[in-house]
């Protein structure tokens, strides 16, 4: 499995792309590919980006979001890269 790692990412990321435009469909395609506690970890994580975005201390949002602040030290890493996919997907939704 390991030796196609990078080829079933490229082609999960094409079937995403090819059903974004519904969201009903997108929804159901989600649910479906990942676990209950897997798809609500992802809700987790992008709100610690929402919150790190609008300049929330890391404090803050581990209490309200009850986690570790080492989680949202992570977002947070990633959030320092510009060129990274939450920057450019914040400043997507936000124009």
């Amino acid at each position: 499995m390991k030796n196609n790692s990078e080829q079933y990412k490229k082609e999960l990321i094409e079937v995403i792309f090819k059903i974004a435009k519904d969201k009903t469909l997108l929804a159901d395609f989600v649910k479906d590919i990942l676990t209950p506690r897997e798809f609500d970890n992802i809700g987790v994580r992008w709100q610690i980006v929402r919150r790190l975005a609008k300049g929330e201390r890391h404090v803050d949002i581990a209490e309200h979001l009850h986690l570790g602040v080492a989680t949202v030290t992570r977002g947070s890493r990633e959030m320092r890269k510009k060129e990274g996919g939450f920057r450019r997907a914040l400043k997507v939704i936000h124009n």
